[in-house]
């Protein structure tokens, strides 16, 4: 009975996964740091991890002592968890998982049989089974993070981080004396970011001085939030040079950076960061890119906070031009951009005019609406597209 149950338990329908997943990232260690892109992957990755690894056990063994199995997933949410500041109470999460998968196995069994006395012994061995695993992960990986704070610690200054991560959480702090521990005035304009890896250590100076370079000054505030991640902060009032940090990029394989908004002293300090967490969020979404600017994608992402109404907008808006060519839709994004000036958006296209007018002649073909009655509703359903991948039909 145990093994037929975990047959089953092996296809179990997406919507019991993303039950789990909930569950794990609404647990209270966690939840204040769920948004967090690479933190919900790991995450993912690691419940999927785990059912597979004690379902199959089951299925060669049945009621065995299921081995903990500290593979890279597991490890690489462990660190992850430390690298944000998280303590061994966030692995807790485990339990919320382990109470949703518990309930799921107990509907599997109560398919296979109605049994009392065969159901007792099932859910006795079973529910000893899933506790000593969830108990053995729990346990090893507290050391791992363990480690990987200490490690962090001697890496880098504890104290610094400390005092940052303090202000970005609304610590009112003095602004001369914090800027002086700090050794980066906070009383003038800042531009924000984050720079990244999935899993890699990322080369913090190299990153600093691309930073730094991109809006022309002599240094910027770098903070490693862990190996694999980098807040910084610019002074001035320039913003960032994409095409400077795009080539810095081609040097820097792996490294993505979200940039934030720029704004006036302490307060500034904290808005460009979360505004770069947001841009951090939707970059992550997007495998082939790995640079992004607030500005690129503040109307959009505060438009896909309602995923819903968001894909209606863009179906209604773009119709069957939602799945025109990507060399389309960009050359209708750019026309309008360049405020629906064609010489313009051509060059900026590197094609010629006559080329962009076709390409815009057909998109008229494709959309609802004529575009040059409809371009702004048009450019930013297609933003939504583009940032989000709301609202493309089926097929």
């Amino acid at each position: 009975m145990i093994r037929q149950g975990a047959e089953v338990a092996l296809t179990v329908p997406p919507d019991w996964l993303e039950e789990l997943h909930s569950a794990t990232l609404g647990a209270d260690g966690i939840r204040p740091y769920a948004e967090n892109p690479l933190l919900m992957a790991a995450v993912r990755r690691v419940n999927r991890a785990n059912m597979l690894h004690w379902t199959t056990a089951n299925i060669r063994d049945p009621g065995a002592p299921v081995p903990v199995a500290l593979d890279r997933e597991q490890l690489d949410l462990a660190r992850g968890a430390a690298r944000l500041g998280l303590n061994e109470s966030a692995l807790e999460a485990y339990r919320a998982g382990q109470a949703v998968a518990w309930q799921r196995w107990m509907a599997i069994v109560f398919e296979i049989t109605s049994d009392p006395q065969e159901l007792q012994e099932v859910l006795e061995v079973t529910a000893a089974s899933i506790a000593r695993y969830i108990d053995g992960i729990i346990e090893a990986l507290m050391t791992v993070v363990s480690v990987e704070r200490a490690a962090l610690d001697e890496g880098t200054d504890p104290a610094r981080r400390e005092l940052v991560t303090r202000l970005l959480n609304g610590d009112q702090a003095d602004v001369a004396d914090a800027g002086s521990l700090l050794g980066y005035p906070l009383d003038r304009y800042h531009t924000a970011a984050i720079a990244w890896t999935d899993g890699a250590e990322l080369p913090d100076a190299a990153v600093a001085e691309a930073f730094a370079r991109s809006v022309g000054a002599p240094e910027v505030l770098a903070v490693p939030h862990s190996a694999a991640t980098l807040w910084l902060w610019a002074p001035g009032p320039s913003v960032p040079d994409p095409a400077i940090l795009s080539a810095a990029l081609d040097r820097l394989p792996g490294v993505r950076i979200a940039v934030g908004s720029r704004a006036f002293g302490l307060d500034g300090f904290r808005s460009g960061h979360r505004d770069a967490l947001t841009t951090q969020r939707v970059l992550a979404r997007l495998p082939d890119r790995r640079l992004a600017d607030f500005a690129a994608v503040q109307l959009t992402a505060l438009l896909a906070e309602n995923t819903e109404q968001a894909a209606r907008f863009v179906q209604q808006t773009l119709g069957s031009f939602a799945d025109a060519s990507r060399e389309l839709r960009d050359s209708v994004l750019t026309f309008v951009q360049e405020q629906c000036n064609a010489s313009r958006a051509a060059t900026r296209l590197y094609t010629h005019r006559n080329t962009l007018l076709r390409r815009l002649a057909r998109a008229d073909e494709l959309l609802p609406r004529p575009l040059a009655s409809n371009s702004v509703h048009v450019a930013v359903a297609l933003e939504l597209l583009l940032w989000h991948g709301v609202g493309r039909p089926p097929g």
